[in-house]
């Protein structure tokens, strides 16, 4: 009897007990019910529109591309970090959101997706520890004759310049004519041996090579065209488009809600404006073009020479029109020179090459390489440093492509790679005060 009495009590126990452990466990479950953090509803639509992407014709694709931007500018900063770090390897939104995080000068979650990319071929020995690992024959495909033979000058010395700049092991160097046709060029340089090519220089010439979608040797395009460079092919441009959207991002990062852009006759003047007005008017800032709605404007953006700029500062002032804020394309130091009247731009904030503001590794001074080289003075200058850098791009490609926030500091500015090969530059940034441009730090401040 006493010992049934005792099962008992063992029984009851062992099932209060195991009573309390599921208790406990339910409790451990809600306790443990935390809410899961969702992707932006802009997010789910852009991801949904990039999955498509691949598969549409040319002017589609631009259009979506153009969709996805925009749904993508509608996400802060920090919901536009967590959703790009959400996304699984290989999804094709990360190419976008990253670039839209660079835009911003913000970091990406890890690497670009970059399986097309092959830097082991011709027998490049391993990269050096800073990432240094030049192909083994590189083309330079340049207009060295023709109309645009100053131009391409510039380019090439400021590229040898860099070469030569550098102690370590080089790549044999092979020049070819592009005047006579990009895609002969490229054919020659192809059946040369080359495994690698840099250029061409014109827009529609990068077009024509880049219509090849599995070019046999990669290039780094030195222009940016209307097609996208194929996988596993770069293209470098200081391009008009690239120069507005650093000045609407200099603008957002500085609180600008009302923005009057005002721009020239010129070609590349309107493409800075237009690509302004886009990248402004999709982070949700409003952009006008017209004087008549230049009233409770916070900022003013000119894409324009510096005479014109000068005009129209004059009747801004006496339409009483004051922003707190004025920025300007690089154009605005053509036509000065003159303190005194140049000194109507003070405040005038613009882009400019880094070389100009600050020494580069491997770079003379400007004023310094000034005095030995035609080409380094002047308005070829710029085409000068741009050489430069296509060396250092050439030289540190790999690095660039295969890590996570990896950027070189160029001549031209701070460069990286975006996840559709296109190199993205950060310009160093000066003021006009008192007349004369004065370099400003790497925020523009």
């Amino acid at each position: 009897m006493a010992r049934k009495h005792l099962v008992g009590r063992f029984t009851r126990s062992l099932c209060c007990a195991l009573f309390l452990l599921a208790l406990a466990a339910c409790a451990s479950v809600e306790v443990d019910r935390t809410p899961v953090a969702t992707m932006h509803p802009a997010t789910a639509e852009a991801q949904a529109l990039a999955r498509a992407h691949a598969g549409l014709p040319g002017p589609a694709r631009a259009g979506n591309a153009a969709r996805i931007e925009a749904l993508l500018a509608q996400l802060d900063d920090a919901s536009l970090a967590r959703d790009a770090g959400a996304l699984a390897v290989g999804d094709p939104l990360y190419n976008f959101a990253g670039r839209a995080l660079l835009n911003r000068g913000l970091s990406l979650p890890r690497p670009f997706d970059r399986g097309e990319w092959n830097f082991d071929a011709a027998g490049r020995p391993p990269a050096d520890r800073d990432g240094y690992r030049p192909p083994m024959r590189v083309a330079l495909l340049l207009p060295l004759t023709g109309g645009q033979a100053a131009a391409a000058t510039a380019v090439r010395d400021g590229f040898l310049t860099g070469y030569y700049g550098e102690g370590r092991r080089r790549p044999e160097v092979r020049f070819y004519d592009s005047a006579g046709g990009a895609n002969a060029a490229y054919a020659r340089a192809v059946a040369d041996g080359n495994d690698f090519v840099v250029g061409p220089l014109a827009r529609e010439e990068v077009d024509a090579v880049f219509a090849n979608d599995t070019p046999p040797v990669p290039l780094l395009a030195l222009n940016r065209g209307s097609r996208m460079p194929p996988a596993g092919n770069a293209s470098f441009s200081l391009s008009p488009e690239d120069e507005g959207i650093s000045l609407a991002q200099y603008l957002i990062d500085r609180g600008a809600r009302r923005v009057l852009i005002a721009s020239g006759g010129e070609d590349a003047q309107r493409r800075s404006a237009g690509a302004a007005k886009a990248q402004l008017e999709r982070r949700g800032v409003q952009a006008t073009e017209e004087m008549t709605g230049a009233q409770g404007v916070d900022a003013v953006l000119l894409a324009m020479k510096a005479p014109q700029a000068r005009a129209l500062l004059a009747r801004l002032a006496a339409a009483g029109v004051v922003a707190a804020t004025r920025v300007a394309t690089a154009q605005i130091t053509s036509g000065t020179g003159k303190a005194g009247e140049d000194a109507a731009l003070d405040g005038i904030v613009f882009p400019t090459e880094a070389w100009a503001a600050r020494n580069v590794a491997g770079l003379p001074a400007q004023a310094r390489a000034a005095e030995r080289l035609g080409t380094a003075k002047g308005p070829a200058a710029r085409l000068f440093a741009f050489g430069f850098d296509a060396w250092l791009l050439t030289a540190y490609l790999e690095r660039l492509a295969l890590s996570a926030n990896a950027d070189i500091a160029g001549a031209t500015g701070q460069l990286s790679l975006d996840g559709f090969g296109n190199v993205l530059r950060r310009p160093s940034w000066s003021r006009f005060a008192g007349g004369v441009p004065v370099p400003l730090d790497d925020g523009g401040r």
